[in-house]
């Protein structure tokens, strides 16, 4: 599991993810929505005393997809309901983004031959697409046997309910993990007439399934406690959930009663007080009641944010009850806004760090550097390199070996793209590499190191995409 926010393909990825959707077509048919949505079809589904209930937990799925036959069934999925060219341009931006899939750990850089990362935007729809395949070729026939009545899916997870007299837990398990050799899944069998999926407790009866709500033995019933400064939104965000949950799963009356119970016993461990939390459930089940009632109609159009210092932030806010905009509420002094540094306000463009280019006043051609100071101090380290006949810099180089000039920072020095992020300065500074580099300006002596196929097929379809890639008015989408 990695950040992958910083990473070059992130918001590509993100994009593409649109892509995907809309050019392929997944059935979902063995996917379940929600917990709510498979409790509700369990306790309609007819069983006898022959049919039993197993679960299987798919073992690191993303880290094990084949990207290559991964590959090769998305272009056929593709095909089936698009043009050739849009599946060649949809193929190329999966492949490239898929290709960066590395990572640094304890200053090595790595690049597992099979998988996609958990924190990478697209690895979701990559596994979905994959498991979708699977169940397609593999899954269908075992249903089509009558030997399981029930199979569904929530990412990784799966239960199967099978009938004995046809078919034993180790066949299914047998066979299951006989389908990929990458694809390890581990069994749970049911205990009791029990088994837990999501966060349910499926209970078999003779002939019908109940529900009950299950938590797992590590659950510590830990929520933002009621004396803490935050909104009361924050604050009852759980109980808000946890109740919900309970109005909307079909359980029995003492099962409802025993997790109203166990509520009330969260919210007394976290001090909040026995009545705001019988009014909130008044309040849900009024409007679980009424749910059928057009929500929409009162539905804030716009919202905005609002930092929560104190309970006096209510009278300002409270001004728009009555209006379009709904109000949400960030809380202060939290970890990451005590800990942060603060940035430095620079306002000229020589005092700001980042990716910038020097240019030689003879030939005309560019140097692409990047640092984390400002501006100021590397072009001076340039101009000492040439000074002192040091060619340790590709500039300095350059303007030695071929006798030619240079001149004052604020002719020959431009800020291409202001970044603070250290972690961001290498890649924007690639893709600078990488454009000049295409277009016969970058100096012979800078290293363009290894060609990067995401910025490659951005330089390549630039004209299509709006993306202005000549080096005197270079402009980047972020």
């Amino acid at each position: 599991m990695i950040n992958n926010i910083n990473a070059t393909s992130y918001k590509i990825a993100k994009h593409l993810i649109g892509i995907l959707n809309r050019h392929l077509h997944l059935s979902n048919q063995y996917n379940v929505r929600d917990s709510t949505t498979l409790a509700n079809n369990l306790t309609k589904l007819k069983i006898n005393e022959n049919h039993k209930l197993i679960t299987f937990d798919i073992k690191d799925l993303y880290v094990n997809i084949p990207i290559q036959e991964k590959l090769q069934i998305t272009e056929s999925m593709l095909l089936k309901e698009n043009s050739t060219q849009i599946t060649k341009q949809t193929m190329t931006f999966l492949e490239a983004t898929l290709q960066q899939n590395y990572f640094t750990f304890r200053n090595n850089t790595y690049q597992p031959e099979k998988g996609v990362s958990m924190g990478s935007p697209i690895s979701g729809i990559v596994a979905e697409i994959f498991l979708q395949h699977i169940q397609n070729t593999h899954i269908e026939h075992l249903l089509d046997t009558k030997n399981i009545i029930y199979y569904t899916r929530y990412v990784d997870d799966i239960l199967i309910i099978y009938d004995t007299t046809h078919i034993n837990d180790n066949t299914i398990n047998e066979y299951i993990n006989r389908i990929h050799t990458n694809l390890q899944l581990h069994p749970t069998y049911e205990t009791n007439g029990q088994t837990n999926f999501l966060d349910l407790l499926i209970i078999r009866n003779p002939s019908n399934l109940d529900i009950d709500i299950y938590r797992k033995p590590t659950t510590t019933n830990t929520t933002i406690n009621y004396t803490s400064n935050h909104p009361n939104e924050h604050k009852t965000a759980a109980y808000r959930y946890h109740i919900t949950r309970m109005h909307s799963l079909p359980l029995t009356p003492e099962r409802q009663k025993t997790e109203w119970n166990t509520i009330r016993s969260i919210a007394h461990s976290n001090n909040f007080p026995e009545n705001a939390i019988t009014r909130l459930k008044a309040k849900i089940q009024k409007t679980h009641e009424t749910r059928n009632i057009d929500r929409n109609k009162n539905k804030p159009k716009k919202w905005t944010v609002f930092t929560y210092h104190s309970p006096r932030i209510r009278k300002l806010t409270n001004r728009f009850k009555h209006t379009d905009i709904g109000i949400a509420f960030r809380s202060t002094n939290t970890v990451q806004q005590l800990t942060k540094q603060k940035p430095q306000n620079h306002t000229e463009e020589h005092n700001n760090s980042g990716v910038y280019k020097l240019t030689c006043n003879t030939c005309k051609l560019a140097y692409i550097g990047q640092t984390s100071r400002n501006l100021k101090q590397r072009y001076q380290e340039h101009i000492r390199y040439i000074r002192n006949n040091n060619p340790q810099s590709a500039y300095a180089q350059h303007i030695l070996k071929h006798q030619h000039e240079y001149g004052p920072i604020s002719d020959i020095m431009t800020l291409l793209k202001s970044e603070q992020k250290t972690s961001m300065l290498i890649p924007y500074e690639q893709l600078y590499i990488q454009t000049y580099h295409h277009n016969d300006h970058l100096i012979p002596e800078q290293s363009t190191g290894d060609t990067n196929p995401l910025i490659q097929l951005i330089i390549d379809t630039s004209h299509t995409t709006g993306i202005v890639t000549e080096p005197n008015n270079t402009q980047y989408t972020n």
